[in-house]
């Protein structure tokens, strides 16, 4: 998510801490070496943004507290999260979420919902060269998020990865390396006689599927075709066996 939230107190003062913790600081100490100017270029972003960000690198902290940390899946704030609603989980959703669901992130890797994180800003898709080998960030990761995602689904002893990322971060799992089911689920809507993909609401809706998928505790592929919220319904003509489609004819 490119919003961010580190001001709303979150809703629990349960944590855990980022897997790759080496990566992260490698990348943020590589970015102290980076120009604002060129921060703006590398991410498409004003200025003001580029400064911003520049300067959460700087003074990035070396020690975390409750003023420059929160909890992953209270701090984003984005369309998908619109959808989530975190704030509206239980204890025992919560609890869920942080064994099932995980957060794909360019800085982070693989977060847990409740993993703390500082302020910053670095997508996936960023050409950033970190060495003369690594010329962007999918190839820094390489396969560790792959390889770190099977490890805990083995932990887990989840055969199948509901797949609610954009395209551009699930670039960032390599699915023969990680040998499970992957199931994607896609939403769209009715415009112009026939349905189509539109951003904001195909985003939200994928964080509505989270929700639905934590709020029920759903472990079986079939009950996701459960999936009604906001209007939307599994639509069998347009999907597969691996690859669910939700329609909606009417925005609710």
């Amino acid at each position: 998510a490119k919003t961010l939230d580190f001001e709303t107190k979150s809703k629990t003062k349960k944590s855990s801490e980022i897997t790759f913790s080496a990566e992260s600081e490698l990348l943020v100490a590589k970015f102290k070496k980076v120009s604002a100017k060129k921060i703006g270029e590398l991410m498409h972003i004003s200025p003001a943004l580029a400064n911003l960000n520049k300067e959460r690198y700087n003074f990035w902290p070396t020690t975390d507290d409750d003023h420059n940390t929160k909890q992953a899946i209270f701090a984003y704030k984005g369309d998908v999260y619109i959808g989530l609603e975190a704030e509206s989980f239980s204890t025992s959703q919560i609890d869920f979420a942080q064994k099932y669901l995980r957060i794909l992130s360019g800085l982070y890797g693989l977060l847990k919902p409740l993993d703390l994180i500082h302020p910053y800003r670095l997508e996936m898709g960023t050409q950033l060269e970190v060495s003369k080998k690594i010329k962007n960030i999918y190839q820094f990761w390489g396969d560790k998020i792959t390889l770190e995602l099977g490890k805990q689904m083995e932990l887990q002893n989840s055969e199948i990865l509901v797949n609610l990322c954009s395209a551009e971060y699930f670039k960032a799992i390599q699915p023969k390396v990680l040998g499970k089911r992957i199931i994607a689920c896609e939403f769209k809507d009715a415009k112009g006689g026939d349905y189509k993909i539109i951003g904001f609401f195909a985003k939200k809706a994928r964080g509505m599927m989270a929700a639905f998928i934590i709020k029920n505790k759903i472990k079986e592929a079939e009950k996701l075709k459960e999936f009604d919220e906001t209007g939307y319904a599994f639509n069998e003509k347009f999907s597969t066996t691996d690859h669910f489609v939700f329609t909606r004819d009417e925005i609710s």
